[in-house]
C-alpha cells in the first residue's frame, strides 16, 4: 500500500511541474515550493554557526529553490530533488561570496529590501517560522518577483574580505569566510549523470541491461561477455550498439 501511495504522490508531483511548464500559474509554482520546502530547511541548515543568521540563509535556500523550480524541466527525466539540491547550494555559495550595496542598485530595490528585512523579522516572531516570498510580498504590497529581487539585492549591502574572520563562539579557532564559500563541486554533475542513467538503463530490456553493465561498469571485453552469457560475440556487439543508440536517443530527448 505505501508504495502504491508513493507512486500516487509521485504522478501528481510530475502533473503539477506539467501544469506549471504549460501555464506559468504562480499558484502552482506555490504549490510545488510548498511539496519541496523542506529540501531549502535541510541545507540551510547545514550553514549554521558559519558567522550568517540562519533565517538569512534559509530565504536565500528559498530564492534557489524557486529558480529551480522556474528552470526544471520534468521532460529530460531527472528527478527534481537531484536537479534542486546543486541549485539551492550553488546560491548560498554566490551568497557568501558576495555579502555585501557594493553594486549600485535602483533606489526602488533598496527601499523594498529595507522593508523586506524589517517585515521578515516581524512576520518571523508572529508565525514563529521563516515567512514565505508570497507572505513576505503581501504583507508589504510588492511583487513575488519585487521581493525575490530586493533578497538578492540585500546581499550587495556591505563589501567583505575573503580573509575576514568570524568569531566562532562554539570554537576557540576562527573561521573565515574563504573557509565556507568552496569550490563548485562536481559530485552535483555526478548525481544528475548517474539520475539520467538509472532512468535511461530502465528504458533497456533485461539483456541489454546486463550487457552495458558488464561493459561499463566491469569494463570486461565482448568475448568475457560472450562467454558469461552463453552467446555469441557478435551478438553481443550488436546488442551493445543498438543499446548504446538507445541511450543517445534519450540524452537528446
Amino acid at each position: 500500500m505505501s508504495e502504491a501511495i508513493q507512486n500516487s504522490k509521485t504522478i501528481k508531483n510530475r502533473d503539477l511541474f506539467l501544469q506549471y511548464q504549460q501555464t506559468r500559474d504562480v499558484e502552482i509554482r506555490n504549490q510545488i515550493f510548498d511539496k519541496y520546502r523542506y529540501m531549502a530547511e535541510i541545507i540551510s541548515r547545514k550553514y549554521n554557526n558559519k558567522g550568517i543568521e540562519h533565517e538569512d540563509i534559509f530565504q536565500i535556500a528559498c530564492m534557489g529553490l524557486i529558480y529551480a523550480i522556474e528552470r526544471f524541466d520534468i521532460s529530460k527525466g531527472f528527478e527534481f530533488t537531484s536537479f534542486a539540491t546543486p541549485t539551492i547550494l550553488g546560491e548560498i555559495k554566490k551568497y557568501f561570496r558576495d555579502k555585501g550595496w557594493a553594486i549600485k542598485v535602483p533606489r526602488k530595490i533598496q527601499e523594498i529590501s529595507k522593508k523586506v528585512n524589517d517585515v521578515n523579522n516581524l512576520l518571523n516572531a508572529q508565525l514563529n517560522r521563516a515567512p514565505t516570498v508570497k507572505e513576505v510580498a503581501e504583507y508589504i504590497g510588492s511583487t513575488e518577483e519585487e521581493v525575490l529581487e530586493a533578497f538578492e539585492a540585500g546581499k550587495m549591502f556591505n563589501s567583505q574580505s575573503l580573509d575576514e574572520k568570524f568569531d566562532m563562539s562554539n570554537d576557540d579557532s576562527d573561521m573565515s569566510l574563504m573557509d565556507v564559500v568552496g569550490q563548485d563541486d562536481s559530485r552535483f554533475i555526478k548525481i544528475e549523470n548517474e539520475d539520467f542513467i538509472k532512468k535511461s538503463m530502465d528504458k533497456l530490456n533485461e539483456l541489454e541491461r546486463k550487457i552495458i553493465i558488464r561493459r561499463f561498469y566491469s569494463n570486461k571485453t565482448q568475448s568475457e561477455i560472450a562467454k558469461e552469457l552463453n552467446i555469441s560475440q557478435m551478438t553481443v556487439s550488436r546488442i551493445e550498439k543498438k543499446s548504446l543508440e538507445k541511450l543517445r536517443i534519450e540524452f537528446n530527448k
